[in-house]
């Protein structure tokens, strides 16, 4: 194999499979090399990571990969972010407060869109919008309280929102029965542009009857998130 040549993504998982790539048992000569990174060989291998997974990585699986602090880490991260900025990369950094996952640059979707065409997918529901609006103010909370809310059955919504990764089983009620309890997920996050439930907008901003105000949310169709 040309020495110049990428692997391909799929050697990359074999490795990963095999307990070969990122292995827990680190040779004294690997510990050594990663002191020795500069800060675009970080900026790669985190880059390589990210990429390779294809979702979340978590920040303490990165630190011991790179041999880092979680505040080293985080210096790393806030730089390869503002290179990617002033670069007008086609993706970007996106963080939670436990992860950071590689996602598309939403200033080039229309590009994306234009080449790849993907099929339209359907807006939710009203009944599933509310549903998901009661689940990320009001979390945790049951089918019970939803229902209690909407006044209407949410059986339906609730399975559909779960399906589609927005959310999720987060424990049981101290209640008769043990009723599931709901909380939104990264995903939902990553869906609507937010890093943490507090840039949620204020509830009281839109709850009285006479505000015409929606969580910010609301009017967002899943096809317009970058992910």
């Amino acid at each position: 194999m040309n020495p110049s040549q990428s692997y391909p993504v799929t050697f990359f998982w074999m490795m990963r499979t095999l307990n070969i790539w990122m292995s827990n048992e680190e040779t004294d000569g690997n510990m050594e090399s990663k002191q020795f990174l500069d800060q675009q060989e970080r900026f790669g291998v985190i880059e390589c990571i990210l990429f390779v997974s294809g979702e979340a990585v978590d920040f303490v699986s990165l630190q011991r990969v790179l041999g880092v602090t979680e505040l080293e880490l985080h210096a790393i991260l806030t730089k390869m972010e503002a290179q990617y900025k002033e670069q007008h990369r086609g993706i970007q950094l996106y963080r939670t407060a436990d992860t950071v996952q590689l996602i598309s640059n939403r200033c080039y979707a229309g590009y994306v869109e234009e080449l790849l065409q993907p099929a339209q997918s359907k807006s939710f529901s009203q009944a599933m919008m509310e549903t998901l609006s009661i689940v990320a103010y009001k979390q945790p909370v049951t089918r019970n309280d939803i229902e209690a809310i909407r006044g209407v059955r949410c059986d339906y919504s609730v399975s559909q929102l779960q399906k589609l990764g927005l959310i999720r089983e987060v424990g049981r009620k101290d209640a008769v029965g043990k009723p599931i309890l709901f909380g939104t997920t990264d995903a939902f996050l990553r869906q609507f542009g937010l890093h943490s439930l507090s840039e949620l907008p204020s509830y009281e901003t839109f709850s009285s009857e006479d505000s015409t105000e929606k969580p910010a949310f609301v009017s967002i169709s899943p096809s317009g998130a970058s992910a």
